[in-house]
């Protein structure tokens, strides 16, 4: 049987003319795991790219030599600015364009309906677009992402199979640590088998947090299609107009600094007193200061001035926020939530501040110094001044 859905499409994006990282990351997971998909199934299906913008077709070759089958690239003076409605319908008139399918495979042209996977960037661009987008195909959408399996799914559920049980093949698994950053959530995007509500739900997508897979390296051999969609655009999207654009560079460099001291909910015994300690230590140690999730949600009372400098999403690390390569990471009243030990578990040396020794950030670390960071953190900040006096006298 020949099936309607096929393919994964890769929305990608670019600044300046250029393909963010995010893009190449996305293309390199969508080729891992549609290799995999294509050994597995014994199939042929392809990983396309999509490109939007004006003077963007030289970047097809790019994206074919990062790893896609195919790029459809639209290029067009009023995408040059990113405008969520028109992108949207562009995105969905290629998403459902049998001529387009057939171009990719030829040898399946007349069945395709649609993608069978979707994905996007978890960026402030790519969740809003990924969601217009998936309400425009009437299909589920997973957000920020940071693992993908392809599995046979078999299970049983009142409104999906009506209480019977089902085998849902080349079902996309998305994976993501709950709010509590303990534990995973897997979602799934079904299609109903239940006669009474009987509806697919293609293509299968969602949003994938930057920084989480890594791109594949460049192969100048590598061949592919690079296709050209011509897009209709209703005049009446086109009131909307962008007059002036400005990049908003992140308040908080998380790249250049050797050391990194982080702080999360282990401040509750006095918020304010202890993020001063915090700024002290980091301070001394010419650090710069990140947070765990949590505190970015305000969980505390502090100053407007301590709330508005660290409470601030800029300062996250982990899979919601950074992911930091420091030489030496400083964990101060962190729990050591899967969340947050993704953005610091390639810090080169990592020291943990915690009065619970069951803590999961004690196996993570390299240094765990068992005690209230309110007790801990003065004596280190002590202990650094007087090292520093001993390498200045000597």
């Amino acid at each position: 049987m020949v099936e309607i859905y096929r393919h994964l499409y890769v929305v990608v994006e670019t600044e300046a003319g250029n393909l963010i990282p995010v893009s190449k990351e996305m293309i390199g997971e969508a080729r891992r795991l549609m290799d995999g998909f294509n050994r597995k199934y014994s199939s042929d299906e392809k990983v396309v790219a999509i490109v939007l913008g004006s003077g963007i077709k030289d970047l097809s070759k790019e994206l074919i030599e990062s790893g896609a089958d195919a790029v459809i690239y639209c290029d067009h003076p009023e995408l040059e600015e990113i405008r969520n409605i028109i992108y949207t319908k562009v995105i969905c008139q290629i998403a459902i364009n049998k001529k387009i399918g057939g171009q990719i495979e030829p040898k399946y042209a007349q069945e395709f309906k649609r993608p069978r996977y979707m994905f996007f960037a978890a960026d402030s661009i790519g969740r809003h677009l990924s969601s217009t987008v998936l309400a425009g195909l009437d299909s589920g959408l997973a957000s920020d992402i940071n693992q993908l399996v392809i599995e046979d799914i078999e299970m049983s559920h009142q409104q999906k199979t009506a209480g019977k049980k089902e085998t849902y093949e080349k079902t996309l698994e998305m994976y993501r640590p709950d709010f509590s950053g303990f534990l995973w959530t897997t979602i799934l995007c079904l299609d109903n088998r239940n006669p009474a509500f009987k509806r697919d739900y293609h293509p299968q997508a969602c949003s994938i947090i930057p920084g989480v897979f890594e791109a594949l390296e460049q192969d100048p051999k590598r061949e592919g299609k690079i296709i050209e969609f011509i897009p209709r655009i209703d005049k009446r999207d086109l009131r909307v107009k962008v007059l002036s654009r400005k990049v908003i560079e992140s308040e908080v460099d998380f790249e250049t600094p050797r050391t990194i001291v982080s702080f999360g909910r282990g401040i509750k015994e006095d918020p304010g007193q202890n993020i001063k300690l915090v700024e002290q230590l980091a301070k001394e140690l010419n650090a710069e200061i990140g947070i765990t999730l949590p505190i970015s949600k305000k969980p505390f009372q502090v100053s407007p001035s301590l709330e508005s400098k660290y409470m601030i999403p800029d300062r996250v690390i982990g899979t919601s926020g950074h992911k930091t390569s420091a030489m030496l990471y400083v964990a101060a009243g962190v729990s050591g939530a899967m969340q947050h030990v993704w953005g610091m578990k390639d810090s080169g040396f990592v020291v943990a501040i915690n009065p619970d020794e069951e803590a999961p950030i004690k196996d993570e670390c390299d240094v765990f110094i068992k005690g209230r960071m309110e007790d801990v953190i003065p004596l280190l900040i002590e202990e650094i001044k007087k090292q520093i006096k001993i390498v200045e006298t000597s």
